[in-house]
Parts: structure tokens; sequence; C-alpha cells
């Protein structure tokens, strides 16, 4: 696949896909303005036109997970649930034909993103 961001979330802690999970894809330049929103699918991925490069522009991004909601929703206890609220990542695109997928790794305390393959 050339091109575009794919935005993949895994409960690492229950090792399931993060389906529900609302996130957001923003451009940062030359002003911030919203790519993409929508929640997470059952295989954990953001079906939207930017995974095929859509709307999508040399220079700083942002993706913001909205992981504290979704601990809520996915039963976890209130203790669990409240230490992350809106976890942002922030990269940049410097090739519009390499696609950039995003995986996001996480459990109640802590997550992992990282440039995947």
């Amino acid at each position: 696949m050339a091109g575009g961001i794919s935005i993949h979330g895994v409960d690492v802690a229950r090792g399931i896909a993060a389906e529900g999970m609302r996130v957001e894809l923003y451009a940062l330049t030359p002003e911030r303005r919203l790519l993409a929103a929508g929640d997470l699918g059952t295989n954990g991925q953001l079906d939207h036109p930017t995974v095929r490069g859509d709307g999508i522009a040399a220079g700083p991004h942002e993706v913001l997970f909205h992981v504290g909601d979704w601990l809520r929703a996915a039963g976890y206890a209130e203790e669990q649930a409240r230490f992350l609220d809106i976890v942002p990542f922030r990269f940049v695109v410097t090739d519009l034909d390499r696609h950039l997928h995003l995986p996001f790794k996480f459990t109640p305390y802590g997550v992992s993103l990282f440039l995947g393959v």
C-alpha cells in the first residue's frame, strides 16, 4: 500500500482490538485542521479515505486517541480507566508515497506508539 495513514488500536492487557475507540487525525500546518475522525472498527483500525492518502499532505500531523473513554466503556474499573485520558501522537509526513501505519498499543497504565510496517 502506497501513501496514506492507517491507525490501529490494540488493548494489549486483554489482547483485543480497540473496537469503538474514538480517534481524530489532524494536519497541523498551515493551520490545525481535522482530516479524519471516527471509531475504530472490529479489527481495531480506522476505516477512512486517509488510509489511501486522501487529504494527506507533507508536514506535521497529530492523532488523538480517546483511550480513557474507551477503557470506561470496555468495563475497566474506574481506577484503571482514569489514569489515561486523550493520548496525542505527533509525527511528520515527509514522503507522500510511503504508507504510515501507526499501531497504538495500550494498557490502562501506559501506551506504545510507533511507526509500524
